[in-house]
């Protein structure tokens, strides 16, 4: 343990750790979808100021929070390098966060705002940097791991990535209400009219094109549902999701379907009043894999960051090969308090339910 303090003392001043400890204590203000779609529908100079001096108070307390669990992992987790780069990043940004003086007019405000821009720039390639902690802590264990003994880890990053979905969302939101020219219906992140069929459209072309550059052919993706059909929500969420269920289902059609004479069937996608079906006839998951496919530990790809040695200066747009975009994009669901559920019939296929909660009045789920 003292070895563990001694780096983390090294580096960083006792001021600040001191500062961190206690701001990591304070409770955290959760927001909803419906708040924030109302707060921002009239983004006034006196609205900005009064969300950026929200921000200002709010965002230290959630990345504290995060700095000290990252320093108290369990099996020598906190430990590995590339886990040790995101705790520096996120004290990095609470010593940007707590160095800004109050934020009493405008150009604070809009200074505060590039500020948080750049932060959430730094906090880009959080995913794939834990990732490869994970990694790294799998081959130190060696081969031998029982997933279910490494539950703490899981529900540690559960927790992790739910927050920062959460922090990413309101400097986001916040950031996109100072566009001059805001997209028709669109309050920051949120489209007061998004229609899931449109984004459902988006996403599976996004996906076949990623098939048709590795398999060099993808199935079709069949869409029911009305497009005029719409509610609030988030756009860039709902795509990040259907993009990753779309993408698992093409990869299983396309390697049962590969050396067959029959024809690749369908992925089909059934957007009904908040709920969005994706089914394939993929060969479904064995079911000794199911209680794998929502665990962080678990991928059949391999890590795209495992060959550089260079930790900080990849940026990865993909998310294949993490494992990570099932468990991701479940909370990604739950964070407006949607849910998503597999259920797989082994030999035929794999229905994915997505279920998005349309009046966003739930809190944000605050770990």
């Amino acid at each position: 343990m003292a070895a563990k303090n001694q780096k983390l003392y090294e580096t960083y001043s006792k001021s600040l750790i001191h500062e961190v400890q206690r701001w990591g204590g304070l409770k955290q203000k959760g927001v909803s979808l419906k708040y924030m779609m109302e707060f921002g529908s009239t983004p006034t100079l006196r609205n900005l100021l009064i969300s950026a001096q929200f921000l200002h108070k709010e965002l230290p307390a959630r990345i504290a929070r995060k700095a000290l669990e990252l320093e108290t992992l369990p099996y020598g987790l906190s430990l590995k390098p590339a886990v040790l780069k995101v705790r520096d990043w996120y004290l990095d940004s609470f010593r940007d966060l707590r160095s800004f003086p109050e934020i009493n007019n405008t150009n604070d405000e809009l200074e505060f705002t590039q500020m948080i821009k750049m932060i959430k720039v730094r906090h880009n390639n959080v995913v794939p940097m834990m990732a490869l902690g994970v990694q790294q802590l799998k081959k130190s264990l060696g081969r031998k791991i029982d997933y279910q003994d490494l539950d703490e880890i899981h529900q540690f990053l559960d927790r992790f990535y739910m927050s920062r979905i959460g922090i990413r969302m309101l400097i986001g939101q916040h950031v996109a209400l100072h566009d001059p020219n805001p997209p028709p219906d669109c309050v920051g992140y949120i489209h007061t009219k998004m229609s899931p069929v449109q984004v459902a459209q988006t996403a599976s072309e996004d996906a076949r094109a990623i098939c048709l550059r590795e398999y060099g052919s993808a199935p079709d993706v069949n869409i029911y549902g009305d497009p005029k059909f719409t509610f609030p929500y988030v756009p860039t969420h709902l795509h990040l999701m259907v993009f990753e269920l779309v993408k698992n289902s093409l990869r299983a059609v396309q390697e049962r379907f590969m050396d067959s004479d029959k024809a690749a069937p369908p992925i089909r996608i059934i957007v009904a009043d908040g709920i969005e079906d994706v089914s394939d006839e993929g060969g479904g998951i064995p079911r000794s894999g199911l209680p794998k496919i929502f665990t962080y530990l678990y991928s059949t790809a391999k890590n795209p960051l495992d060959e550089q040695s260079d930790l900080g200066t990849t940026n990865i747009a993909t998310m294949a090969g993490y494992g990570y975009g099932l468990p991701i994009s479940r909370l990604y669901a739950r964070y407006f308090g949607g849910d998503l559920q597999i259920i797989s019939m082994e030999g035929y296929g794999t229905d994915a339910y997505l279920h998005l909660s349309r009046l966003g009045d739930s809190q944000e789920p605050l770990p």
